[in-house]
Order: structure tokens, then sequence, then C-alpha cells
């Protein structure tokens, strides 16, 4: 990843804590962070996705949630990691009184990480959602609540932004420490190359600092064209 980076003119680049590359993992095999350590780009992490939920009104599973988050800013402050984005977590049914429950828990807990990063010198940043009615933060409401309340940033995901027809009033939040770039046809978080979906490609100039985030390289290198075209 870092020789990729480097080859293809990269600024920074961010790892996905989930699978193999999750904290525990990767604190237990120090020949894997080596070449993170030694990496002379900035490097944000993403915090692991994956059957986690620290907005959950199970207690348990929310504990679980955060010490994996608090792990994930342990391999940060080995790696010299600036920033760290984590999920806001979801809910499993439409009542409102449960969203804000939840909107609760998730803050009572992200709370904490931010607290644990502030003291190793990383930045935890809460990342909006895409529209479906079981995910936090696909609102900018819920997300400025959130970050206010726990002292986070946000990472603002234009492509989630884009199922949602709200991108212009999430990046004109505050606390912005990156942003996701991707693009869909507005119907589902699809993670298409930039210009191949509805986004408006007028909004990345209004964005100092982003992570092209897709599933394939070369679709990264093509939005990487799509970028430099759109800011000449």
């Amino acid at each position: 990843m870092v020789h990729i980076a480097h080859d293809n003119e990269f600024d920074f680049f961010e790892l996905l804590c989930d699978g193999p590359h999750n904290a525990e993992n990767l604190l237990s095999k120090p020949e894997l962070i080596k070449p993170l350590k030694e990496c002379d780009l900035e490097i944000c992490l993403h915090g692991p996705t994956v059957d986690l939920n620290i907005a959950s009104l199970n207690s348990r599973i929310r504990e679980v949630s955060k010490q994996l988050f608090l792990e994930t800013v342990d391999l940060a402050r080995e790696i010299n990691t600036t920033t760290i984005t984590i999920h806001p977590g979801q809910i499993g049914r439409r009542d409102p009184w449960l969203r804000e429950y939840a909107i609760d828990m998730a803050i009572k807990s992200i709370t904490e990480v931010v607290d644990y990063g502030n003291e190793n010198g990383i930045k935890i940043s809460v990342e909006n959602m895409p529209e479906r009615f079981s995910f936090l933060c696909n609102r900018v409401e819920e997300l400025e609540k959130i970050v206010k309340e726990t002292g986070s940033y946000a990472t603002i995901d234009i492509g989630h932004s884009n199922t949602s027809n709200n991108t212009d009033e999430f990046l004109a939040m505050k606390k912005i420490s990156y942003c996701h770039l991707n693009d869909n046809l507005g119907d589902k978080d699809a993670h298409l190359p930039l210009g191949e979906g509805s986004l408006d490609l007028n909004v990345l100039k209004r964005i100092d600092k982003g992570i092209i985030e897709l599933n394939n390289f070369d679709n990264i290198l093509k939005s990487k064209e799509v970028i430099s075209k759109v800011l000449e």
C-alpha cells in the first residue's frame, strides 16, 4: 500500500481496520506495521465496521464495539496516524424514541473514544451515513449533535450524502477532518468512480482533503484524473 501510494503520487491514504488489518492483528505482528511506521505519507485509519454497533441498546455489544475502537487508537499511536474515522452506529426499528436513545448511547461511547484519542494525540472523526432508516447520521443535525457533544470531528462521505440529497449541508459543517470521495446514482451507496453517478462534481472544489474510497484501484486512478480535471 505504501509503495502504491508513493508510485501514484498520493499525499495520504486510509487503512480500513477490518479483517487482517484489524488493530489486534497488526499490533501483534511488528513486521506488518513496520512499513507503516516508516512511511513518510500521512496515514488515516478507518475504524472497524463489521458486526459492530457503538450505538447499540445492548450494553455488551456497545462495550465490545467501543473496545475495538480503543484498540484502533493504540494502532494509530504506533504508526503515527493523525485521524481515525468511525461509524456512529445504527438502530433496529423505526421508533423515534429508539433513534434518540441510540444517539445518546453513541455519544456516551464515542466520548470515551475521543478522550482516549486526545490522550494519544489522535483525532476521532465520525462519518455521515447513507440513506437508510437504520443508519444514524444520515441527517446533518444528528452528526452535528454527536460532533458537538463528543468533541469529535466529522468525516463527510459525499457518496453517502448523495443518497440523502444533502451534500451541501454536510460540507457546510465545521470541524470536517477530511472527506470520502465516491459517486452513485442517488439510490444506493454504490461506490462508483467519480463522474459515473449523479453527484455534482463541482462539490469537489469545496473539499480541501479527501480519500478516494472505492473498491477497485483502476477506478481510484480514474477518479483521480476526474478530480484533476475538475480542479484545473
